[in-house]
């Protein structure tokens, strides 16, 4: 039945690509057939490493971990592949080829959660959890007030972050395959519900090796290409650059002129990393603390060699694409006077592939940049299943007793109805500014999710009426603000003026959260909160030795 699926849906993906090209208008650009090829290619794999997975994945702790038996080098490479997204990857380098030197705050911004991470949650988190961050933020608070906040946290971060991947996708292959829109954001949603649904993890999991192998390799061939014309020597590729666009791409402000703004977009760059559901998620699939805490150390390493790789294919592509007519969108040029490049900033890394290496190279990062997504959406959907069988059905409802089986059934059918969500939303916010979509995403998971995750593993007098109340306040503040700010309340809703005047609300709503969480615990005198305080020693000495960690957890 599942070779049949497989053969189904390949079948599908070929004829659904000759679709696009026969009918689909191209937007931008011509059909690449060495792009379709290898995007077969990949399809066709990691459709093979879904059925490899789905015969070895036979109980929820190897559909939600893939069994705990991921090296710690392997899920550090995992983990890039999930972090190191379409976002990251075309956004980034766009933003350097746009705004030069302001560019590198996006990347800095989001490596700087990760020493957080590494220090101060990782090791802690595979001690005192077993498949979600809700179980350790409820491993001595009230389970299901709990559950029902983290859970709402994820999910709320899982299907923003979906909708932003989706469009994404969707605008990425009308540009470069011919797809219409609205077909390229189904075969997505099918090809991300069928790699968890019957993969689980570990399918995921190597989707997600494969696709940052792949991702670094064309990334750090695109930088040496681009060095290699200037002799690898900076100064001279930056001095060419502030010939083309003036030596203001050199100089900050840019992209944040305020320090409130510079400060906000830091909070939710760096506490929001620390609070994705689905990169936390991942610390369960290692054996044990010290392979969590390699995890990091070496997605760390991958990160931050992918970032540095963005700066120079934006800097490349400011050199190489900029002025070069075979990139530029002439119509636009004519209207704006400006030098315009086809399909936006966004594609500034895509035209320098194809400026260094032709078409066959343009081919290749077509492909990846495609598997990116694929890789990201599949981390997000599984973590957003995962809250809603785990911690929802299995701890809430079932309080504690489902079937294992039943759970992990539970968590296909949530997996399906999530795709089925991103889907929908994607085709409906096709024409919207997704901007705010992202850091709202980013907002939310450091001002819910984060808070709650941190003190309940560091701060002996947090309350399960704390918890909720503070980390209930934080979700709030981040949503009315981001609605009230300039993205929003401007831009989508066309008023005039924004009644919240910054783009970030992450400053104002993580310091709500933390406020909020603080108060309710000192002042809360119940029973239940002193039987909370007194088991947080035996707590700590777990998170911090691992006693205990397989055995307790798992009543």
């Amino acid at each position: 039945m599942m070779s049949r699926i497989f053969m189904f849906l390949g079948l599908s993906s070929a004829m659904l690509f000759a679709a696009g090209a026969l009918e689909g208008e191209v937007e931008q650009q011509a059909l690449n057939i060495s792009a379709i090829v290898m995007f077969l290619l990949f399809v066709g794999g990691t459709l093979g490493i879904t059925y490899w997975a789905a015969k070895r994945t036979k109980t929820a702790k190897d559909f939600y971990t893939a069994g705990g038996g991921i090296t710690g080098f392997q899920n550090g490479m995992a983990i890039a592949g999930d972090y190191m997204s379409a976002a990251s990857f075309l956004g980034i380098s766009g933003l350097v080829y746009l705004k030069g030197y302001d560019g590198l705050i996006y990347s800095i911004g989001f490596l700087v959660g990760w020493p957080i991470i590494l220090f101060l949650i990782a090791e802690q988190l595979r001690n005192l959890g077993k498949y979600t961050f809700a179980d350790v933020a409820s491993y001595r608070l009230r389970q299901t007030p709990i559950r029902i906040l983290a859970a709402s946290g994820s999910i709320a971060t899982v299907i923003l972050y979906l909708i932003a991947q989706m469009v994404g996708s969707g605008k990425l292959i009308q540009l470069l395959f011919g797809l219409q829109y609205e077909i390229a954001v189904v075969l997505v949603g099918v090809l991300m519900i069928l790699y968890v649904t019957f993969g689980g993890m570990l399918a995921t999991t190597w989707v997600q090796i494969i696709k940052a192998f792949l991702l670094l390799s064309g990334a750090t061939f695109m930088a040496i290409a681009v060095m290699a014309h200037y002799d690898f020597s900076f100064g001279a590729l930056f001095a060419t650059a502030t010939e083309m666009k003036g030596i203001e791409i050199m100089s900050p402000g840019g992209l944040v002129s305020d320090p409130i703004s510079a400060i906000s977009l830091a909070v939710a760059l760096m506490f929001g990393t620390a609070g994705l559901p689905h990169i936390l998620m991942r610390f369960f699939t290692v054996g044990d603390a010290k392979e969590a805490r390699k995890s990091v150390f070496y997605a760390t390493g991958f990160i931050g060699y992918f970032y540095i790789l963005t700066f120079i294919i934006g800097f490349g592509a400011i050199v190489m694409v900029f002025k070069n007519p075979e990139y530029l969108d002439l119509a636009k040029q004519a209207i704006d006077g400006g030098s315009p490049i086809l399909g936006g900033n966004n594609m500034a890394a895509i035209h320098l592939s194809h400026a260094v290496g032709g078409d066959l190279f343009l081919g290749f990062i077509s492909a990846v940049a495609f598997a990116t997504i694929l890789a990201v959406v599949s981390g997000l959907t599984l973590a957003g299943a995962s809250a809603i069988s785990h911690d929802l059905y299995a701890s809430v409802i079932m309080k504690g007793k489902a079937d294992g089986m039943k759970e992990m059934r539970i968590s296909k059918i949530a997996t399906v109805v999530l795709g089925i969500i991103a889907i929908i939303m994607g085709i409906m916010f096709e024409k919207q500014n997704i901007a705010f979509v992202v850091g709202l995403a980013f907002a939310i998971a450091a001002s819910a999710n984060f808070p709650i995750l941190f003190l309940s593993m560091y701060w002996k007098k947090l309350t399960t009426r704390g918890a909720v109340i503070g980390g209930s306040l934080g979700l709030a503040t981040a949503v009315i603000l981001v609605i009230l700010g300039p993205i929003v309340w401007v831009d989508i809703l066309g008023n005039a003026e924004a009644i919240f005047p910054y783009k970030y609300p992450a400053l104002f709503s993580v310091t709500v959260a933390f406020a909020g969480i603080w108060f309710f615990s000192i002042t809360d005198k119940s029973d239940d909160a002193k039987r909370e305080q007194e088991a947080y020693e035996a707590q700590f000495i777990r998170s911090q030795t691992g006693i205990g960690a397989e055995g307790a957890v798992d009543h």
